[in-house]
């Protein structure tokens, strides 16, 4: 079975965002949908799972909606499910950078097109940034780009104050994941005083969609916040898994470490591990070897196989 993973985001004046949620929810059960829809008062943001008929039902409800009209989306297959349920969440803020002020639906900075991508960034005056927290830039970046080394978004304007000078910095460009972290960051940098603030339109994953392998800038595998951990050029399935233990991605070099115990810890969290969340871990793994046995046994029964 082939199913769609899309993710989506809209800046756009939602007053009646609260109202939304239970008809979408239902509509995305309807449909055989699973995944994550957030709605605030700034906007939508999501990624949902399902066959093309149920996404395109999703898509179809939401652009009746004239708001929503022009609402795009990136898409990429899986074989299974990388979420277990539907959740239409309603927040504050579709990315949390915690400043009211920033406000994507007022000013943001100038769109690049990953066809045009290349070219600025091999701009020598160009400084890039890389928007997204340090457990992503860790397992992949484009080439020369700058790690704020942040633990959370929030963290950015921090970041910015201490690292950059728009008498300095002339031409910033930045990139995220899809493209929502870039709107607030670079509406963030032209409330600073920054004049030429570019972003990456779509994102790494539209990036590596629609530009050749031959001819790509981006070096390693983009995380992605769904059962695939981690997506590569074409969009396809990448190598890495995710720590259960602490939730940063791991590699199979990270599985080769004396520090990584499958279920339990990884080398990025193994100094932190206490006794008690080490015990709790345990039991979690324990349990679900004994589904997973379970499971199986089932199957034998049905089968007829001993």
């Amino acid at each position: 079975m082939t199913l769609i993973v899309a993710t989506f985001y809209k800046f756009v004046r939602l007053p009646d965002f609260v109202q939304m949620q239970a008809p979408l929810q239902q509509l995305c059960v309807k449909n055989g949908i699973k995944g994550t829809i957030l709605l605030a008062e700034e906007g939508i943001n999501g990624t949902i799972t399902g066959n093309r008929p149920g996404i395109d039902a999703v898509f179809n409800y939401l652009r009746q909606d004239t708001r929503f009209r022009d609402l795009e989306s990136k898409e990429s297959t899986a074989t299974e499910y990388p979420f277990a349920r539907m959740k239409v969440r309603l927040k504050k803020e579709i990315v949390t950078i915690g400043l009211p002020e920033v406000d994507p639906n007022q000013h943001v900075g100038k769109y690049v097109t990953p066809q045009e991508w290349n070219q600025l960034i091999s701009d020598p005056e160009v400084t890039l940034i890389d928007t997204r927290n340090d457990y992503e830039v860790d397992i992949g970046t484009f080439r020369g780009a700058q790690n704020p080394q942040t633990k959370s978004f929030r963290e950015f304007p921090d970041f910015v104050s201490k690292n950059l000078d728009p008498k300095l910095h002339k031409k910033v460009a930045m990139f995220c994941t899809g493209g929502i972290r870039c709107e607030k960051a670079s509406s963030y940098l032209i409330s600073q005083g920054f004049t030429e603030v570019y972003h990456l339109k779509g994102g790494i994953l539209k990036y590596l969609e629609e530009i050749p392998p031959e001819q790509s800038l981006w070096e390693g595998e983009c995380f992605v916040f769904d059962e695939r951990v981690a997506v590569k050029d074409g969009l396809e399935t990448g190598s890495h898994q995710m720590c259960v233990g602490c939730g940063h991605p791991i590699s199979e070099e990270d599985k080769q470490s004396p520090q990584y115990e499958e279920g339990i810890c990884c080398p990025y969290c193994v100094d932190n591990l206490t006794a008690e969340k080490r015990a709790r871990l345990m039991e979690k793994k324990r349990q679900l070897e004994l589904a997973k046995q379970r499971q199986m046994d089932k199957g034998q029964v049905k089968t007829g196989k001993p």
